[in-house]
């Protein structure tokens, strides 16, 4: 039997390289002569540059940043060899990301995105081609601070530059590119995204994530008027119109950024990721697929790891199952077994390698009755 065995990040607790061995001892203690395919995916989001730097035998750089909320950070990069290249894998949450706060300290009306500007630059001192990662973001200013370090001037009506954070942007009044870093300029850059909202309105980045990051009624609103004055600015003068863009209000409106600063393509990331390590290929002659996340919810079937996988999957005719931390959702025609239902909450947190070995084991135990 042939199993491929391809789970996201358990996030908090396990990588998605660690997910996948404990999978994989799991299955092997039961049925220990079956070929096993070892395949960490991720969605663009945290954990990208692991699987990709891990997957092709690429490197890491790193440089100091500023982080959220202007405190200095080291930051790390990806280098991955593509051909006689160097693809640079940026993650916006090493840099600016919402684990950088603690939790008494987010301010997402000041949150900026500088430090993810400043670690694209140091990409770009290695890399002709740039993979920008979008997710687990702190901030809310759709690229303004990424724009400032790539040398783009955004200018308020006095002819200051206007100052970091979503709420900054309600100053701002006009957008000078003159002064783009060269190693940026020629640089061509692709995104992944983890979510395919527009920028903004009911299913924008304010409404649907800036509570998330401690942002109250009043701050919502001020936030959302203020992406959308930043949308009419650069329509006006970057003629680009990135209001309405499915994945635009990734990252607290980055997304918007990197179309509107970079000219980036904005694609999926688990179909960014999956491309890259070539699934589609690796499921050919699989008998059954494995994937899993720590929280299966009504975004897993929307634009993560489990909905690719399945997805692939089913076109392949490859049974699925999936093994999480925690259920809230059953696909159909998909097995689905979590940690919690199983070992309970606090072995499932204590124990997280442990548990996803013995709930593989019990898996592969139920298929082997006639076999």
């Amino acid at each position: 039997m042939r199993v491929v065995v391809a789970p996201d990040k358990f996030r908090g607790t396990l990588t998605a390289a660690e997910a996948a061995g404990a999978i994989a001892a799991g299955w092997h203690r039961v049925r220990p002569h079956d070929e096993i395919d070892e395949i960490p995916l991720a969605d663009g989001g945290e954990g990208t540059l692991d699987v990709l730097v891990d997957a092709f035998g690429g490197r890491r750089g790193s440089a100091e940043v500023h982080g959220p909320l202007g405190d200095l950070t080291e930051a790390e990069y990806g280098l991955v060899p593509r051909g006689d290249k160097l693809l640079g894998v940026v993650e916006m949450s090493r840099a600016s990301g919402l684990r950088l706060v603690p939790d008494g300290r987010r301010d997402i009306l000041r949150a900026t995105t500088r430090g993810t500007g400043e670690l694209i630059v140091a990409a770009c001192r290695e890399a002709t081609d740039v993979l920008v990662c979008l997710g687990g973001s702190a901030t809310n200013d759709a690229g303004a601070g990424m724009a400032q370090a790539l040398g783009f001037r955004l200018l308020d009506h006095a002819g200051d530059d206007i100052g970091p954070g979503g709420a900054s942007l309600l100053a701002l009044s006009t957008i000078e590119a003159a002064g783009i870093d060269r190693d940026v300029q020629r640089a061509r850059f692709l995104v992944a995204c983890d979510v395919d909202n527009p920028l903004t309105g009911a299913h924008g980045a304010s409404v649907v994530y800036g509570p998330q990051k401690g942002a109250g009624p009043r701050d919502v609103r001020l936030l959302d008027q203020a992406l959308t004055h930043f949308a009419d600015v650069v329509r006006r003068d970057l003629g680009v119109d990135v209001r309405d863009l499915p994945g635009a209000g990734a990252a607290g409106g980055l997304g918007a950024g990197v179309v509107a600063f970079l000219g980036a393509e904005l694609r999926p990331g688990v179909v960014v990721v999956m491309e890259a390590v070539g699934f589609a290929d690796r499921l050919d002659g699989a008998d059954l697929v494995i994937t899993g996340e720590g929280k299966l919810d009504d975004q897993s079937l929307r634009g993560k790891v489990p909905a690719g996988v399945v997805r692939h999957a089913r076109v392949a005719g490859v049974d699925t199952a999936i093994l999480c931390g925690r259920s809230e959702v059953r696909p159909d025609d998909v097995v689905v077994e979590s940690l919690v239902e199983h070992f309970g909450e606090h072995r499932a947190m204590a124990e997280p390698a442990r548990s996803l070995e013995d709930l593989a084991a019990l898996v592969a135990e139920r298929g082997t009755g006639d076999t």
